[in-house]
C-alpha cells in the first residue's frame, strides 16, 4: 500500500543550507506511463546537489565550491545552464525497491532492488545532450521516501551490499568511467588522479586500475591510509611542490599520459605541464575553483587533448552494474545520516574530511 504522503527534503530556492526543508507530509508521487515508483532505501550525496542548491554553476560565481549561498545568482545556477523550478526534491543516487509500476512497464520489475541511472534522456536520441536532464535537478529525486523515474533509468542489482553502499555508486562511478572513456585510458597508461579521496576520485582509482593503468593518486596526507586501501600504484600529497620532480621520484618519469581532474583551481597549470606529448586531460569538476590559467603553448605545442565529461554514454551505467555484481569495484561508504539531518550530511560532504561518499537514509 503506497501512502498518500511521505517524508521529503524540499529545496525552496538557490542559497545556503537553510533552503532545504524537511517535510513530513509531502505528496507521494505516482508513476506515469513508462515510469516506476521506488521505495527509497538510501540516497547518496553528490556535488551536483550542493552546487545546484548554492547556485555555484552560475557564471557569476568564480570561487571554489563552499556549499554556502552566492549572492546575485541568476537563472543559470544549474549544471545545464538553465533554471530549475522550486520546490525541488534533490538527490540522484537512489538505491531502493520498485514499489509500483506505471502503465506499460514490465511487471518483472515489481519488487526488484534497483539503483538509478541519473541521466534523464530523450530515448529516441539518448546522446542528444541538449535534451538531457538530471535526476534531482530537472525532475524530483531521491531525498524522500519515494521517488519516480523512467523505467529505462533503473538497473536491477544482485548484490549483498547494503542499500547505503549501493547508493554510493551511480553518480561517482559513471562520472569516473565517463572520464576514463573520453580520455581513452588503456592498459599501461600512467593516470594522475586529483581529489583521490572523494567519491569520483576513489572511483577513478578503482576503474583505472581495472583497465590496467598505472594509477597515481593525489590526496591529503591525513587520508593516505584510507586511500591506500584502494591500491593506487602511487600515492602523493594533494598539492606536491615540484610535481615533475616528485613524479620522477615515485614513478621514474616526469610525465603522465592522462590527468583525470575534478579539482581545477590554481593547480591546473602544473597538471598540464606534467602531461606527456600527445597526452590527455579530462575533467568533470572544479571544486578547487572553476577559473584557471591556461598557457596555450603548453596545449598546442605538446599536442594535448582536453576533454570535458558530463553526460555519459548509456552503456556506462549498464557496465557499472556488471562491475558491481562481479565485485570489480567496491563502495567506499564514509557515513550515513537520517534524511532529516540532510544539513549535517551536506556539511560533512563539503568539509571533505571523509574518504569516499555519504548517504542519507529516509
Amino acid at each position: 500500500m503506497i501512502p498518500e504522503t511521505m517524508n521529503a527534503v524540499i529545496l525552496t530556492g538557490h542559497g545556503g543550507p537553510d533552503r532545504l526543508e524537511f517535510r513530513e507530509h509531502w505528496p507521494t508521487p505516482r508513476p506515469g506511463q513508462g515510469e516506476v515508483l521506488i521505495k527509497v532505501g538510501a540516497c547518496g550525496l553528490n556535488n551536483t546537489d550542493i552546487n545546484t542548491r548554492s547556485g555555484w554553476y552560475s557564471k557569476e560565481v568564480t570561487e571554489a565550491t563552499t556549499g554556502d549561498a552566492y549572492p546575485g545568482v541568476s537563472g543559470d545556477g544549474t549544471w545545464g545552464g538553465d533554471g530549475i523550478t522550486f520546490p525541488r526534491i534533490q538527490g540522484a543516487d537512489v538505491c531502493g525497491t520498485v514499489a509500483e509500476l506505471g502503465e506499460g512497464v514490465d511487471t518483472g520489475l515489481l519488487g526488484k532492488r534497483v539503483i538509478t541511472d541519473n541521466w534523464l534522456r530523450d530515448w529516441s536520441n539518448p546522446m542528444d545532450r541538449n535534451r538531457t536532464g538530471y535526476f534531482g535537478s530537472e525532475a524530483d529525486g531521491g531525498y524522500a521516501q519515494y521517488a519516480r523515474i523512467d523505467a529505462r533509468n533503473v538497473g536491477v542489482v544482485s548484490s549483498d551490499l547494503s542499500d547505503a553502499e549501493l547508493a554510493t555508486f551511480s553518480c561517482s562511478y559513471t562520472t569516473a568511467e565517463g572520464m576514463l572513456s573520453r580520455a581513452r585510458v588503456k592498459e599501461g597508461d600512467h593516470v594522475l588522479i586529483t581529489g583521490a579521496s572523494g567519491g569520483v576520485g576513489s572511483a577513478l582509482i578503482q576503474l583505472a586500475n581495472r583497465r590496467g593503468a598505472v594509477t597515481i593518486a593525489l590526496a591529503s596526507t591525513a587520508k593516505h591510509p584510507e586511500v591506500a586501501k584502494l591500491r593506487p600504484d602511487h600515492l602523493l600529497e594533494r598539492r606536491p611542490g615540484n610535481l615533475a620532480e616528485i613524479l620522477r621520484g615515485a614513478t621514474g618519469r616526469e610525465t603522465v599520459d592522462v590527468v583525470a581532474d575534478i579539482a581545477g583551481g590554481s593547480a591546473f597549470p602544473a597538471l598540464l605541464d606534467c602531461i606527456a606529448r600527445g597526452g590527455r586531460y579530462t575533467c568533470s569538476g572544479a571544486i578547487a575553483g572553476p577559473i584557471v590559467e591556461l598557457d596555450l603553448r603548453t596545449f598546442y605545442l605538446n599536442d594535448l587533448t582536453l576533454t570535458g565529461s558530463t553526460v555519459v554514454e548509456p552503456h556506462i551505467f549498464k557496465d557499472l552494474i556488471n562491475y558491481i555484481e562481479r565485485g570489480e569495484v567496491r563502495p567506499i561508504l564514509a557515513a550515513t545520516y537520517p534524511l532529516r539531518e540532510i544539513n549535517k550530511a551536506q556539511k560533512a560532504f563539503v568539509d571533505k574530511k571523509h574518504t569516499g561518499n555519504i548517504a542519507v537514509i529516509p
